[in-house]
């Protein structure tokens, strides 16, 4: 009998409350609350991995102490010797700021200062202390001058002259109007400068005056009003002539959401300002360029975009029966245009811009001269554009760059199915495929010499991350070799790696190798702790499985010794939707990994399912949940339970589920929809209506509710909640700015209306999103795993 009262709302308050319970038959080494302690019992892994310029070092973020805060540790590869970095404000890293075209000179920002690197004397040089917040330094194409933004306008300082000159001078507000006489008030000044001569001789006076302080003001850039609007992503051209800017207009009935806190210093309540929900009145931006010669400014307007008046081909399902419907608006749709990317002299620009509704994207050349937009590539999708180095959201250009000839530009596109990697050479107009095949390009860059790429792909399976170079002509030379996942960073002359790697049951570790295939691993770090080593941690299985639509489905698979299985399952379904968590690498879920390798100890079988919308599959794997969330992608956890049961040999009546966020979602869904397959589940900070998440996520896959409702209802377990089956527990964080209370408040109503029993909802007043403190998260792990303890097992 379950201990908890049911049909209600309990608030199991983390410190308050915490259950003492153990299994009865414990079987593990390990404890909920050891695994819980996260970094504390793992240890702390390094992160964040810079070289220094000059490459004789690599700069990570570390915390062997296990102090309140990281700190930044330097490796010397002369010495062997790691160390802490005394102050790191001041250090230039190798991958930020700007070089000169001949690297011997770098121009960074920190902390709101800027910084000058030269290479010949290996000195750095602040060049900046100031109230007001320098950014987005770098060398114009001279080398000579360098520009940066101050109080939102665009400054060139000049290296030789120490010159500094403001090229903008942004203005909030309406330019004034300027004073025009009517007719009466004319010929009254008129008649009394002609009866009074003091009148006459002082405006002359004046107007000399007025004259002469004009002709000696030194000459300052023009006003440029921009009223109500925010400016946004100003960007000096390289050779110092064109600005470019956008202004975003803010919509007044754009109405946020509010987060309570309840437990503060003050002990007062705080509401926490969060964001907006999916259509929601968002904001319109313009795109400007201003001719700093010229001293004059123009729009850039899209009406000329291919396709820019296309509906999306989902509005055709609400007119089915229409003979007048017309697949055309009659205005251009919305679009977001990202910041120029120019080629090193800036003779070449081209703009990344996307459909608000983020059905397509344009790569376009522009005209700085005049504003005009000319198409080097459209990708299309009837669900949303995204991908790998594409990005899934507006507020990214992705991936995209000049090789060193100035004239061919790089890009990524998911055209075949799979982010791949083209060129464009602008010229002659020529497009090239460098890379092909079922498997994705996850990141590109370009070597230091500019005339070949460094390339993250999974071309030997989704379940590797490795490094290659990738020359011009496709072809393809794998620089790593060790199973699982390598982030590398490349030294400045382009002969070492830094790299963290990390395989299925090792934590991540820093690593230096040289770059060329075949050289050893050079371990740099030991981060992992006693307690931690001294478990034997499981390399899951990784299997698939044949789902209802013969699609052969991911899964990682945690099995018991024979001896010790109880003959029941558990399903984990990861969050975030698109995420790829069936890998050979040490997963961003590892207290879900070690909760699994505890839950495997004491019998149970655990299927971790990459189920339709992960991660790392192509295009149709990632928009198979388009206008219906918990339709394949549940399918997916369905058929997994169906697998567990005629492959593994477990109960069909003893199967759990249990999840985060989306994973949450997905559990709900379960329960609510799936009728008898699952008997308990556990969901985590869940979202329980789609139309009260955030706009730019929920939009790409569901449209919007007033566009498409359908869409909405089907998705939303809310709307399923009277299908409730099974033993449910909920668990959230009061303070989530992400998924917010008052969804999972909104769902316990629904339950309570409907008289549902068989739900429990288990509160955390402190906590946001992701869980912080070790006591909630030990508190949350421990009510799941009594759950299936008292649901599964016999």
């Amino acid at each position: 009998m379950r201990k908890f009262f049911r049909a209600g709302l309990v608030a199991l308050c983390c410190g308050l409350c915490l259950l003492t319970w153990q299994p009865l038959n414990a079987q593990s080494q390990l404890s909920i609350e050891q695994i819980m302690q996260g970094p504390d019992f793992v240890g702390y892994l390094p992160t964040d991995v810079h070289w220094s310029d000059n490459g004789e070092s690599i700069l990570f973020s570390w915390n062997p102490e296990s102090l309140p805060e990281e700190d930044y540790y330097q490796y010397n590869l002369t010495t062997g010797v790691t160390e802490k970095v005394d102050n790191p404000r001041v250090m230039s890293f190798a991958d930020r700021g700007s070089y000169n075209s001949y690297r011997s000179a770098k121009v960074f920002a920190s902390h709101g200062d800027l910084f000058l690197w030269n290479e010949t004397s290996d000195s750095l040089y602040q060049l900046t202390n100031t109230v007001d917040r320098e950014s987005q330094p770098f060398f114009l194409h001279d080398d000579q001058r360098i520009t940066y933004i101050r109080d939102d306008n665009i400054y060139i300082w000049d290296q030789q002259t120490g010159f500094t000159k403001q090229i903008t001078q942004f203005v909030d507000g309406n330019e004034p109007d300027e004073k025009k006489l009517d007719d009466q008030q004319q010929w009254l000044e008129d008649d009394q400068l002609e009866l009074f001569d003091i009148l006459r001789e002082r405006k002359e006076d004046r107007e000399f005056r007025e004259k002469k302080d004009q002709a000696e003001n030194p000459d300052r850039p023009r006003k440029i009003y921009i009223g109500k609007d925010r400016l946004s992503d100003q960007k000096l051209s390289p050779d110092g002539k064109f600005v470019t800017y956008e202004l975003v207009t803010s919509e007044s009935n754009n109405k946020r959401t509010m987060v309570p806190d309840f437990v503060t210093e003050s002990g007062y309540l705080d509401e926490l300002n969060a964001r907006p929900k999916v259509g929601s009145a968002s904001s319109k931006s313009s795109y400007w360029i201003y001719d700093v010669d010229r001293d004059t400014n123009y729009q850039v307007t899209f009406n000329g975009l291919p396709g820019i008046y296309d509906k999306p081909d989902y509005y055709r399902f609400y007119h089915r029966d229409s003979l007048a419907y017309v697949d055309t608006f009659e205005t251009p749709r919305e679009v977001m245009m990202h910041a120029p990317v120019y080629n090193e002299d800036g003779s070449l620009t081209v703009v990344v811009i996307r459909s608000s509704d983020n059905k397509d994207r344009w790569i376009m050349s522009l005209n700085l001269d005049d504003g005009d937009l000319t198409l080097i590539d459209r990708q299309s999708d009837t669900a949303w554009v995204g991908g790998p180095g594409i990005g899934g959201f507006n507020g990214s250009a992705g991936n995209i760059g000049w090789l060193g000839d100035n004239e061919t530009l790089y890009f990524q596109s998911e055209e075949t199915g799979f982010s791949h990697v083209y060129t464009y050479h602008v010229p002659t107009k020529t497009r090239k495929q460098l890379t092909d095949g079922a498997w994705e390009v996850l990141d590109v860059s370009l070597t230091p010499e500019k005339d070949a790429f460094y390339v993250h792909a999974s071309r030997e399976g989704p379940f590797e991350n490795h490094f290659y170079l990738l020359d011009l002509d496709g072809s393809m030379e794998k620089i790593t070799s060790a199973p699982g996942k390598h982030e590398v960073k490349v030294s400045p002359n382009g002969e070492q790696l830094a790299i963290l790697h990390s395989y299925a049951n090792r934590p991540t570790e820093l690593y230096l190798k040289a770059n060329q295939s075949g050289a050893p691993l050079v371990r740099i770090t030991e981060s992992t702790t006693e307690d931690f080593m001294a478990y034997e941690w499981r390399d899951p299985e990784i299997i698939h499985f044949t789902a209802r639509d013969g699609v052969e489905v991911p899964a990682r698979i945690y099995r018991p010794e024979e001896s010790k299985s109880n003959g029941a399952g558990i399903i984990f379904v990861h969050g975030a939707g698109y995420l790829h968590n069936v890998h050979k690498w040490w997963s961003s879920y590892y207290r879900e990994y070690m909760f699994h390798n505890f839950l495997t100890d004491m019998g149970y079988t655990v299927l971790d399912i990459d189920y339709r919308a992960s991660a790392g599959y192509g295009r149709d794997w990632r928009t198979a949940i388009y206008r219906f969330m918990g339709g394949q992608d549940l399918d997916d956890q369905v058929d997994g339970a169906r697998y567990l049961v005629e492959q593994e040999g477990l109960d069909a009546d003893r199967l759990g589920i249990y999840g985060g966020s989306y994973g949450g979602f997905i559990t709900l869904m379960a329960l609510c929809t799936a009728p008898g397959t699952f008997k308990c589940g556990a969901a985590l900070r869940s979202v329980t209506d789609w139309a009260h998440y955030n706009h730019g996520y929920t939009s790409n896959i569901l449209n919007t509710p007033v566009t498409d409702s359908i869409a909405f209802r089907r998705s939303s377990p809310i709307y399923h909640a009277e299908g409730l089956e099974g033993e449910l527990v909920m668990l959230h964080g009061m303070v989530d700015t992400n998924v917010q209370f008052q969804d999972v408040v909104r769902m316990s109503q629904r339950f309570i209306e409907l008289g549902k029993d068989h739900w429990e909802l288990a509160v955390f007043p402190m906590e946001g999103h992701g869980f912080v403190e070790p006591s909630s998260w030990a508190d949350e792990y421990k009510r799941i795993y009594q759950l299936f303890e008292e649901q599964l097992t016999e």
